[in-house]
């Protein structure tokens, strides 16, 4: 069962191994790795956070608020992008166990996709996130983009 500390782990500086398709939507194209680094700061008593991500590598960074819906216990994951300045449409879902679950629709190229986000393996020095995106009503699913988050070494 979800609750407002799920995302606790996360809070403070990560470094990030991004690997991305060169196509979202083709499960055969190919993969791009790149580092990044990512700051996440708590809100409401940790109800709710915010982390900043920067990629070089793609001349962008990228923020999401997260917010714990204290009704559903549900979260709401809510993604911006700072080359286009678009939030993104929510992907919202909750924690069973060690593994967190967050759907949502969206467009992509001119196509509908139902977008899953995955966090899993998460501790106090890692994490493990990944999206997916599913044109066929969730059938079939491509996972377009991976992050693994490690804490930087002390210096």
């Amino acid at each position: 069962m979800s609750s407002p500390h799920d995302f606790d782990f996360f809070h403070g500086e990560w470094e990030v191994a991004n690997r991305r398709r060169t196509d979202f939507l083709d499960p055969d194209s190919g993969w791009v790795e790149f580092p990044g680094t990512s700051r996440c700061w708590p809100l409401f008593d940790g109800a709710a956070n915010v982390d900043e991500i920067d990629m070089p590598y793609l001349g962008a960074k990228g923020a999401t608020l997260r917010l714990f819906d204290r009704e559903t216990e549900a979260w709401s994951l809510n993604w911006a992008a700072s080359r286009s300045g678009k939030l993104f449409p929510p992907v919202v879902g909750r924690f069973d166990g060690g593994r967190g679950e967050f759907y949502g629709d969206d467009t992509h190229e001119g196509k509908d996709v139902r977008v899953r986000f995955v966090w899993a393996g998460m501790s106090s020095a890692s994490a493990h996130w990944e999206q997916a995106f599913s044109v066929d009503g969730e059938e079939t699913w491509v996972t377009n983009w991976t992050m693994d988050f490690s804490r930087p070494e002390a210096a």
